[in-house]
């Protein structure tokens, strides 16, 4: 079967990072002579490929469920498939009969193709110790935003956490790589940068060789926001007894000349309030710890969006333990709070601590969200009556002719696709005021 007519469709589960691994696989499948079905639509998609690329994400239990149910149906119907991403590089062994390709072997997924395509296994899951990440041909999923890995990896071990038996320890990115893969996408006409890795905040401190210079993330930062062209930058997650080590420097960087080219957004997890089971997580910070850090973010930059995670029901979690997570998040009041509901995961060693009953997870996880919108409705009306500029990223949903943009803080602002018989694209940066407010979003309209 030639290259030319082979078409091929990439499904990814998981972050942004699993999405950035995604878009390189298709260009260099493209650069290869493949056809790449890009569809956001899964069984269409499915109907018109050849062969299936799954990038799949371990990190959670119904995460990893769906995974399955999709691989099923894939091989139900016949289809030709190629497992990437966390499960291929974890849990190989349960995936016999299938070609695999690991967390660090992207740069290979044309000979897995190939080789697939003739009727062979192949599984390449060796771990690269350089792991050539950068500046490769991509497809991006939106055109006019770029997703840059800058390390893979973490230096933690939290005891709930599969993903670093996926993505291994710390290995931060060559930042003249970093800078020159950015500097080529504003040529290209991107307006947002994403920063991804399992902790943007521990950028560069894997560097022990003493004839380089140690870097962090900041560094790498100034940096980016002096390269020409407007554009924005997202910082991604980074866990807090990172962020505290550089965190004076980084609020002056937002306070800089270009420091506008930042988004005024920082995603610090929390994951419990609870000292007793942050320890019980190996999380290497305590709550006072996280509230200081959050004190300080939002004494010199009120308007920044923070976004944390909150674990619910993890192994031993009292009800007044849990309490405690609900009483920090009142008193922190994120803009932002991804809940999760513990699922065990296989081979951490959280799974063989003692589980909390589901029902119960079930309904803590309940009644932190009904206390979260309480506070997420206080936070973003806020915002009533601003005025500003927001940069359209996205669409909004089928059917409502509407449009998504983000202002400096990474709020998403919503408004009508038509102004005055002008069409709003994607990329464009328009002055809107903030009319109206929900829980999830702010709601605006052009303004001159």
């Amino acid at each position: 079967m030639k290259a030319s007519k082979t078409k091929i469709h990439i499904i990814t589960f998981g972050c942004s990072l699993n999405f950035s691994d995604s878009e390189v696989m298709a260009g260099l499948l493209k650069k290869h002579g493949f056809k790449i079905v890009k569809t956001s639509k899964q069984d269409e998609g499915i109907k018109k490929a050849e062969l299936i690329i799954i990038n799949s994400c371990t990190v959670k239990d119904t995460t990893e469920k769906n995974f399955k149910k999709l691989l099923k149906k894939l091989t139900q119907l016949k289809k030709k498939i190629i497992i990437a991403g966390c499960i291929s590089q974890t849990d190989p062994e349960q995936l016999e009969g299938y070609s695999l390709i690991g967390t660090t072997q992207l740069n290979n997924i044309a000979e897995v193709v190939e080789e697939t395509l003739a009727g062979n296994i192949i599984k390449l899951l060796e771990r690269s110790k350089t792991n050539p990440r950068l500046n490769l041909p991509k497809i991006r999923k939106n055109p006019f935003v770029e997703i840059i890995p800058i390390s893979q990896g973490c230096l933690g071990n939290c005891s709930y956490c599969k993903t670093k038996a996926a993505r291994f320890n710390l290995l931060s990115y060559d930042k003249k790589a970093i800078l020159c893969q950015a500097k080529e996408a504003v040529e290209q006409g991107v307006k947002e940068i994403w920063l991804t890795s399992q902790d943007n905040a521990v950028y560069g401190n894997d560097i022990k060789n003493k004839k380089l210079t140690k870097i962090t993330l900041v560094d790498l930062l100034k940096d980016l926001i002096n390269l020409p062209g407007k554009f924005k930058v997202r910082i991604g997650m980074g866990n807090p007894n990172h962020f505290i080590k550089i965190i004076d420097e980084l609020l002056l960087l937002f306070k800089s000349k270009n420091g506008d080219k930042l988004y005024q957004f920082l995603h610090i997890p929390l994951q419990s309030g609870n000292n007793t089971i942050l320890k019980a997580m190996n999380r290497k910070y305590k709550v006072d710890d996280y509230k200081k850090l959050i004190r300080k973010i939002k004494k010199q930059i009120p308007k920044m969006t923070l976004s944390t995670d909150l674990i619910v029901g993890f192994p031993g979690e009292t009800e007044k333990q849990f309490m405690d997570s609900i009483k920090l998040i009142k008193e922190i009041k994120p803009a932002v709070l991804n809940i999760s509901r513990y699922s065990a995961r296989p081979k951490t060693l959280a799974a063989n601590m003692p589980q909390i009953h589901g029902r119960d997870i079930k309904n803590r996880s309940r009644l932190l969200t009904k206390e979260f919108y309480k506070i997420a409705i206080q936070q973003h009306k806020i915002w009533l009556g601003w005025r500003g500029y927001i940069v359209i990223d996205e669409e909004g949903k089928v059917g409502t002719d509407t449009m998504i943009g983000r202002n400096l803080s990474y709020k998403p602002v919503i408004i009508n696709n038509i102004h005055k018989r002008k069409k709003i694209n994607i990329g464009d940066v328009v002055k809107v005021k903030i009319v109206n407010t929900t829980r999830n979003d702010l709601r605006g309209e052009i303004i001159k």
